[in-house]
């Protein structure tokens, strides 16, 4: 697999825009937009800003417009949608090449004997982001002049210009831009380099900024109109820099709250490789010897650390948290728990593992993980059942691959108020029902599952009851308890007990006449018999409470109802309420959300199941190598979060998702290769 596009395929504008490039910087800042170099979201953007890391993210600068000038001829290399639908300039058209360095996008744009390379960048920790052209031929001297174009809004929303005059001043090689009083000010710096010069090539001119602001109207967002949502945008021109350049010449733009960058930007560029190949080279710890693995495979580990950020506390500076997806994902319970073997331990990283866990027990209230932290830093939400019941199955991956005891005694006390707060009851109805052992929640008006959309007051699915997957995770989750306090050396015969009496009543979940599961029990209107996904967890889990029959027979349903090339439906076509096109305002899309859309999730444990009752483990390998061709598509080198239910699977949501990319890093790293 080769991330690396020429004129054949990147030529049409539609094709360029249906693919869109991402880069992070580990604290909930981005970077992303499409390939042809359009705006078609309120979330693209060159500088989007972690402003309270992990989140309170900022759009500061939207893009750069890039022109080049050469024997009195102008090029503009930009590509821009307006609200009367024109598009202009139309710089895609000399985009001869796109493709990804590790996780940086690469663009070379060629006119007449012109060509121009650029990169785009972060750096690590910070809410730094470097634009970087290279001339990589011409016969004469090309100037290259690029517009600045900037806001300060809340990513999700939009802007509307008219009568907003921010604060532009000169700094040494750049600009400051304060776009109100108490808005974090930022820069726009230039840097130039090149090879050395020589008697027959004088110096070049340093680069020259002006000052400027004039507001541009009206970008049209094709990807929020799509989404029912508001798809105008301003941007405010700022600045004009100009660089003459010759071959080998580069211009550097750095964009930062940071002020002032760490050195030249060639030593930037370096601490980005340098970091990657860190990644790799802990990833690569991992492989037995002579292990070979997929080129596509190793970028999924370079995704993998996108997902990862820091998430800084008053008594604990170096938490961590997971981003669940991009772009408007902030760090989810749920996600950040069923993510972290893949994230982390799969990819050699115990050490983050370890914070995470130890990061998110400072939260747990009531026996309860937090479902999400919302960006402008309220308090922690905990409408969720399984985000917790993950999380013991996280810290026993974390110690299955590290045997961390200290860590271990550290969070049992924590694990064992858990259990009892369920035992005896917590929020949102969530409770142990005495008669049989089994989890049982929910409450009128509140999704507590993963299968979490809502339309206005009505919970889509509310599967209130005894969920099936919610209970294979408390039956892993007291068998763990039972083997950690034999690992801690206490009496481990309690918690074997309450698993073996949740075992007992699991089969309550048998649906013969479908040979699977029920999806709920016991709830308002009886047991739920739509097939779902979610019993496939009851077979993928470390411990299945089925018999191995059983087993097959959930893998084989599954397999009928719910397996598409990129994930399993999250209802089967034949049931009333199926839809198989994930599209639409918000009402449709939540509509639709849980109701047969794909989720490419999923994919992981159903190739773990279908390994553990066929035993086969090139067959299992064989469901997951589909998301090798989806690398190319959508979120180019990452894998987004939803696909239509019905052919082609469209791919829809978020162009990057984290459980996409560790559940399929996790599943193929743990069948062998």
């Amino acid at each position: 697999m080769s991330l690396d596009w020429g004129r054949e395929v990147m030529g049409p504008l539609a094709v360029g825009e249906s693919r869109e490039w991402l880069v992070t910087n580990g604290i909930g800042g981005f970077a992303s937009g499409t390939v042809a170099g359009s705006l078609t979201r309120r979330y693209h953007g060159l500088l989007v800003a972690a402003l309270k890391p992990p989140l309170g993210r900022t759009v500061l600068v939207a893009k750069l417009e890039e022109s080049l000038e050469c024997r009195g001829q102008t090029r503009s290399l930009g590509t821009n949608r307006w609200a009367d639908r024109t598009v202009a300039p139309a710089g895609h058209r000399d985009l001869e090449r796109f493709r990804l360095d590790g996780t940086t996008p690469v663009w070379t744009y060629a006119w007449s004997d012109v060509s121009l390379e650029k990169r785009v960048f972060m750096e690590p920790g910070a809410n730094t982001t470097y634009v970087r052209y290279r001339l990589l031929r011409a016969s004469d001297p090309v100037t290259l002049e690029v517009r600045a174009l900037v806001n300060y809004r809340d990513y999700h929303a939009t802007t509307r210009g008219a009568g907003w005059q921010m604060s532009v001043t000169p700094v040494e090689a750049g600009i400051r831009v304060v776009p109100f009083e108490g808005a974090v000010p930022f820069v726009v710096l230039a840097q130039t380099d090149g090879p050395p010069t020589s008697p027959a090539a004088p110096p070049l001119p340093a680069p020259e900024v002006r000052l400027a602001h004039t507001w541009y109207y009206g970008f049209h967002l094709a990807r929020e109109e799509e989404r029912g949502l508001d798809a105008q945008d301003d941007h405010l021109h700022a600045a004009t820099i100009r660089a003459t350049l010759r071959p080998g010449a580069g211009l550097t733009v750095v964009l930062s709250t940071e002020g002032a960058p760490a050195g030249p930007a060639d030593e930037a560029w370096r601490r980005r490789e340098r970091h990657e190949t860190r990644l790799l080279t802990a990833w690569r710890g991992t492989l037995p010897a002579g292990r070979r693995v997929p080129r596509w495979v190793q970028q999924l580990v370079l995704a993998a650390d996108q997902f990862l950020v820091r998430r800084p506390l008053p008594d604990d500076p170096e938490g961590m948290s997971v981003i669940a997806g991009y772009h408007w994902f902030g760090d989810w319970g749920r996600d950040t728990m069923i993510t972290l073997p893949g994230l982390t331990l799969t990819t050699g990283r115990p050490d983050v593992a370890r914070r995470i866990l130890t990061t998110f027990a400072r939260f747990v209230d009531q026996g309860m993980l937090p479902n999400r932290f919302p960006d402008a830093g309220e308090a922690p939400e905990y409408n969720t059942v399984d985000a917790t019941l993950w999380y013991f199955e996280a810290i026993r991956a974390y110690h299955a691959t590290t045997s961390d005891d200290g860590l271990l005694k550290e969070l049992f006390p924590v694990l064992e108020e858990i259990v009892r707060w369920h035992r005896q009851g917590t929020r949102y109805g969530i409770a142990e029902d005495p008669r049989d052992g089994l989890l049982r929640a929910g409450e009128p008006g509140v999704q507590l599952t993963w299968m979490d959309a809502r339309v206005g007051d009505r919970v889509v699915t509310p599967r209130t009851g005894k969920a099936v997957e919610v209970n294979a995770l408390w039956y892993n989750a007291l068998r763990a308890m039972a083997s950690f306090a034999r690992r801690l050396r206490r009496d481990p015969a309690a918690w074997a007990g309450l698993a073996e009496r949740v075992q007992a009543s699991f089969g309550r979940f048998w649906n013969e006449g479908a040979g699977c599961c029920h999806d709920v029990l016991d709830g308002p209107d009886g047991s739920d018999d739509a097939i779902r996904p979610n019993q496939v967890f009851a077979v993928a889990l470390p411990e299945s409470p089925l018999s191995a029959e059983r087993q097959r027979k959930v893998v084989d349903a599954c397999a009928r109802h719910l397996l598409t090339s990129f994930g399993l439906r999250s209802l089967a076509p034949g049931h009333s309420r199926y839809q198989g096109r994930y599209g639409g305002g918000p009402s449709e899309r939540d509509g639709a959300y849980h109701q047969g859309t794909v989720w490419g999730w999923l994919l992981g444990p159903f190739a773990l199941a279908h390994y553990r009752v066929y035993g086969d483990a090139e067959a299992a390998r064989a469901f997951l190598l589909p998301m090798a061709h989806q690398l190319q598509d959508y979120g180019v080198g990452t894998l987004g979060e939803i696909f239509d239910g019905d052919p082609p699977f469209t791919p829809r949501g978020t162009i990057a998702q984290a459980w996409s990319v560790s559940e399929t890093l996790r599943a193929w790293m743990a069948l062998g290769s």
